[in-house]
């Protein structure tokens, strides 16, 4: 396992590339690097620019730009108080997008989300009102207390990245990202979203609590007499939409390819690869869509690392976040209090890695 910490950040691309065996055969695969290299540097500013406000939680900063990148949507569990909120927003500063909040409640519509037509007297005729949804960074706080057409109605414009209003098709802006919450706490009275419709989200992102000397730095920075420093705008819109062609162009050996394959074979036939034990404990594996959000999220993640060939260790670095939503468990397992990050924590660690 150890083969798999080699690659180091402040290495060159190009040296990076040279010493690397998933690059073997690729087309002109030093100009790649140096050209993902140059690109790429923005991710540090943005990350340098949200440090400002945020302080720890650097997993749930690169998810939320492994998402952007990526095209992809994010849920976020964790209890309030941990940020999430302030992080969509701090990230659509440095992008200077447009940024809507739509809280989540049992009484909500779906014309309070995506919109709806408005009489006019005057012209005698209905004009479109546009809802929150017509933003470049939505955050859909507490997505599990709407009820089930509301989910639908936000995961459809997810999907189809617009938005029917009386009969006529609005397109949403891009980039477009949603962030969704979800209180682990309190799920009385809530509308847990289904299966079929919590696998649209590209990545679910567990946030855990800050550190004592982060909890510090968080106290005094909330204390200050200024309060929090606005983040600035670190790059343009048109570079974020750039970025996500060149993470495409991201080399991806065929190894990695069939090392992707395999741990979403091994959570629908666990037997395969020696886990028979976990059979019972799993009622149905990850779908294909789950083998090309390993894809580009292990692409979008070696962009974040300025290479442009993607690593077992990317896949491995995203994997837990794109599969734990993606695979259910039994009531055995539940009985035993086994979760899905526990079954894919085994998994892992039992696939051949290249």
């Amino acid at each position: 396992m150890d083969a798999l910490h080699t690659s180091d950040p402040t290495t060159s691309a190009a040296s990076a590339a040279a010493a690397s065996p998933q690059t073997t055969g690729a087309p002109d695969i030093q100009a790649l690097n140096a050209r993902i290299s140059e690109k790429s540097q923005f991710v540090d500013a943005i990350r340098a620019e949200m440090g400002r406000t945020i302080v720890g939680q650097a997993g749930m900063v690169d998810r939320l730009l492994i998402g952007l990148l990526a095209n992809g949507h994010v849920l976020l569990e964790g209890v309030p108080g941990l940020a999430k909120t302030l992080a969509i927003k701090s990230l659509s500063d440095t992008v200077a997008g447009d940024f809507s909040r739509v809280q989540f409640t049992p009484d909500l519509l779906p014309a309070d989300v995506v919109g709806t037509l408005i009489y006019n007297q005057q012209s005698q005729q209905f004009t479109v009102k546009k809802g929150p949804i017509f933003a470049n960074f939505v955050l859909a706080d507490e997505i599990n207390r709407a009820p089930a057409k509301v989910q639908s109605a936000l995961l459809e414009a997810m999907q189809e990245r617009q938005v029917t209003i009386g009969g006529e098709s609005h397109a949403l802006p891009q980039p477009f990202l949603v962030l969704a919450t979800q209180n682990p706490v309190e799920q009385e009275g809530t509308y847990p979203l289904p299966e079929a419709q919590v696998d649209r989200f590209l990545l679910k992102v567990v946030i855990g609590y800050p550190t004592k000397d982060e909890e510090r730095s968080i106290v005094r920075a909330n204390l200050q007499q200024d309060g929090l420093p606005k983040p600035q705008q670190v790059v343009s819109q048109q570079d974020i939409l750039e970025a996500r062609e060149l993470v495409r162009s991201i080399y991806m050996d065929e190894k990695v390819e069939r090392y992707i394959v395999d741990l979403v074979f091994a959570t629908r036939n666990p037997e395969d690869c020696g886990l028979g034990h976990l059979k019972n404990l799993i009622s149905f594996g990850a779908s294909p869509r789950a083998s090309i959000g390993l894809g580009i999220a292990s692409k979008a993640h070696a962009f974040l690392k300025h290479r442009g060939f993607v690593t077992p260790e990317d896949v491995r670095a995203v994997a837990m976040d794109v599969m734990r939503h993606r695979i259910g468990t039994t009531f055995e397992a539940e009985a035993e209090h086994i979760s899905s990050e526990q079954i894919l924590t085994e998994l892992m660690d039992h696939v051949q890695v290249p």
